[in-house]
């Protein structure tokens, strides 16, 4: 069985301040974020081997990818980052049998998510699809769906794990830390998190079969609140998009994995 791991960083164990996922302001504190991102991700993959995958795949998400300590990495997997922000997943195909989703936020404007954002926390607000909200755990549910894989396990924070559950159905859920508003969390200690992933990993592979897709009618509308007029200024120039109002986008696309393609 072939496992797909997409990571965010926002949702990883022992991340708890802005800092730890921002190389360009971190420090000290991103190089520790970047070690608990590589050993929540070392735990999700044990997880998926132990319960009978044959081949993992790990995609380093964040910010275009970079994060990942390569040289620390579970040496059974195989790793790569995004191509671009449309081009998420370059080898995701109809040949895997489930996605794992590692380090996940909430949604853009969820109460006690931490460091809650829908892509850009400094321009998006509401995102919809099909006229349901969601954020990117939705995008990438969606993603796997065009490919007739299931999502069957959610990593991150509990408001990430909430939305998981109540909007998609994903069967297995890992709570790693509680937020306090949007900058502060109580994290589990990160070898019980790890513990807890690795488990919630194996128990995921046995889901694959029994749960379905996320599969959207057809055309799909996608609408964008973004949070200033002027940030809708250049979006609406493209001629697939319709400007609503003055913050609001809207265009209609025929597959789920052009869900992010303005342009």
């Amino acid at each position: 069985m072939k496992v797909y791991i997409l990571t965010d960083m926002e949702g990883i164990s022992g991340i708890s301040r802005q800092e730890m996922v921002r190389p360009d302001e971190g420090g000290d504190h991103y190089q520790y974020g970047r070690r608990c991102l590589t050993e929540d991700i070392n735990a999700a993959v044990a997880g998926a081997f132990t319960g009978g995958a044959t081949e993992v795949l790990v995609n380093d998400g964040h910010g275009g990818g970079r994060h990942l300590i390569l040289e620390d990495a579970d040496p059974r997997a195989l790793y790569e980052r995004p191509v671009s922000g449309v081009n998420m997943c370059p080898s995701l195909d109809e040949s895997f049998d489930a996605m794992f989703l590692v380090g996940m936020h909430a949604m853009a404007g969820t109460l006690n998510g931490f460091l809650d954002h829908t892509q850009s926390s400094m321009s998006w607000f509401n995102y919809y699809l099909n006229g349901q909200k969601c954020g990117e755990i939705g995008q990438c549910t969606a993603w796997a769906g065009h490919y007739g894989v299931p999502v069957v396990l959610v990593t991150g924070d509990q408001a990430a794990c909430d939305e998981a559950g109540r909007l998609y159905n994903t069967p297995v859920k890992v709570s790693v830390k509680t937020a306090h508003g949007r900058q502060a969390a109580t994290c589990i200690h990160p070898k019980t998190a790890r513990e807890m992933i690795r488990e919630g990993a194996r128990q995921a592979m046995a889901h694959i079969g029994s749960t379905q897709p996320w599969v959207l009618p057809k055309p799909i509308s996608v609408r964008l609140e973004l949070y200033r007029s002027d940030m809708a200024d250049g979006m609406a120039d493209s001629d697939r998009v319709t400007r609503i109002d003055a913050r609001t986008v809207e265009m209609t696309v025929d597959s789920q994995i052009e869900i992010l393609k303005w342009s």
